[in-house]
């Protein structure tokens, strides 16, 4: 049957996710400092031995090996250690006494810091030996706490920190989030390993793209370049040499659903995937997407590019702030300048007129006869006669009355379709007689007074009551009219029913 010891021993290993081992030796330790403080083994060196089966403690006081004694209560002769043990050496420790299993209340005590401080150490350094090769990983953590000058999250049986110089600006942060960190590096301190976390590196955007797109984690599609502006916007260079793989639409997914997880993973964070051309000419054009690029002009040795874009397109690849001609500068390596085909001195040229066919234009002579020849009938509708009816299609047009019957030139025109009849003749109406000359119109001044003078209401009559042109007095002889005011009620018709 296992003794009480050991079932604590094992208990306490599996709380702390320790080995064993480790937890034994600490408790070794522990009982190794707790003996020291007791009064018959002061001052002395003493070994501690634990029986993990039977949970018996074995005290032992200790020796030094050497030539000439010095101080007799740490060293003994090598002659006095080979009582002891026959096959000392020099510079070894002997033990030559054994102690009670015997401890005061101070040295249990004492002994229950050490046992705590032992696990904890034991702890962190198994800490630091788990993510000692882990940097560059990505790993979801959940925040613990928010402080002022960092963020701790909880990474496994380990806190990781998010400091201000590695959140995203655009990203709101609360306890109890989960999301997805890069571990960034770790670092020993007093208070154990710490563990730096960053959300705003790019190796992390590289990372998310191996965990959607299995063709970047197998091999056949390679990123070549990333440039990114954190919470904001991303460009993305890929790169397959196997035929028959797209890199663009292998990163982007059936309906855009793997790109579409690593933007809601970085909360809504914009990424453009570009193909990748080792030809910088071809690249910095793709880099400047969604933009369309002319032309681009290089310049190795100074490691500049003059890319032309259409002049309504200047704005788009330039970007919001100029954020796109910066991340296509970062992506690519050049310095890029950007110009409108106006200014670079390429605008498309003019369409140039087409030429008019020719049957085309002796069909328009007509036309312009046509006008011409209507002239003046606009002049006669002018004096008041009635304009008279012509054929163009007829070379010679009779008028309609027996007082004109000179026919009217027209202009030539090859009728397209046999002659018609002429219309049947309209009588002209009379025009009115002129009024009789000497008689004049009533001027202004001479009308009587009365007629301007406007009736005044009655005091009976309601206030902003509207009056008309019957009301002016004396104008008509049954006195002046009134309006009739309607009823109170409106009728209004609804259908009887059946």
């Amino acid at each position: 049957m296992k003794s009480d010891f050991l079932i604590a021993l094992t208990q306490l290993a599996a709380e702390r996710n320790l080995p064993r081992e480790i937890v034994l030796s600490a408790i070794e330790a522990a009982l190794v400092s707790a003996y020291r403080k007791d009064s018959i083994a002061a001052g002395q060196d003493i070994s501690v031995k634990l029986d993990p089966g039977s949970g018996e403690v074995s005290v032992y006081l200790l020796k030094k090996v050497v030539e000439e004694v010095e101080d007799p209560q740490m060293e003994m002769t090598l002659a006095e250690a080979r009582k002891f043990k026959p096959d000392a050496v020099l510079e070894e420790s002997v033990a030559y006494k054994s102690l009670p299993h015997s401890a005061g209340r101070i040295a249990a005590q004492t002994a229950k810091q050490v046992v705590l401080q032992r696990l904890r150490e034991a702890e962190r350094e198994l800490v630091y030996e788990e993510f000692a090769d882990k940097e560059g990983e990505v790993y979801t953590v959940t925040i613990q706490r928010i402080e002022p000058k960092q963020i701790v999250a909880e990474l496994g049986r380990a806190e990781a920190i998010l400091p201000p110089t590695e959140q995203v600006y655009f990203e709101r942060y609360r306890v109890g989030q989960k999301m997805k960190v890069l571990l960034k590096s770790i670092e020993r301190s007093l208070k154990g390993p710490e563990l730096i976390v960053s959300r705003t590196d790019k190796l992390l955007l590289r990372r998310l793209f191996e965990m959607e797109v299995p063709e970047i984690y197998n091999g056949s599609v390679e990123i070549k370049a990333i440039a990114r502006e954190p919470g904001a916007r991303s460009k993305v260079a890929v790169w397959s040499e196997q035929t028959g793989v797209d890199p663009v639409g292998s990163c982007v997914g059936l309906r855009g659903i793997r790109i579409q997880n690593i933007v809601n993973e970085l909360h809504g964070e914009k990424i453009d995937v570009v193909e990748w051309d080792p030809d910088p000419t071809v690249f910095i054009a793709h880099a400047l997407s969604p933009s369309l690029v002319l032309r681009v002009d290089l310049d190795p040795n100074a490691l500049t590019a003059l890319a032309v874009v259409p002049d309504r397109q200047l704005s788009l690849a330039i970007g919001k702030e100029g954020q796109n001609a910066r991340l296509a500068a970062k992506l690519t390596g050049w310095k890029v300048d950007i110009k409108s085909d106006v200014e670079a001195g390429e605008a498309p040229p003019k369409p140039a007129p087409k030429a008019v066919a020719p049957a085309a234009a002796e069909a328009a002579e007509p036309v312009v006869a046509v006008v011409a020849e209507a002239a003046p009938v606009a002049d006669e509708v002018a004096a008041g006669a009635e304009p008279e009816v012509v054929e163009v299609a007829e070379p010679a047009v009779e008028t309609s009355t027996e007082e004109d019957k000179a026919p009217v030139e027209a202009a030539p025109v090859v009728p397209a379709s046999p002659p018609r009849p002429s219309p049947a003749p309209r009588e002209k109406k009379a025009a009115p007689s002129p009024e009789p000359v000497g008689v004049a119109a009533p001027s202004l001044s001479e009308l009587p007074e009365e007629v301007w003078t406007v009736r005044r209401p009655a005091a009976s009559s309601e206030p902003g009551q509207i009056r008309f042109a019957e009301d002016i007095e004396e104008l008509r002889p049954e006195g002046p009219g009134r309006r009739r005011r309607s009823g109170g009620r409106r009728r209004v018709y609804r259908p009887r029913r059946r």
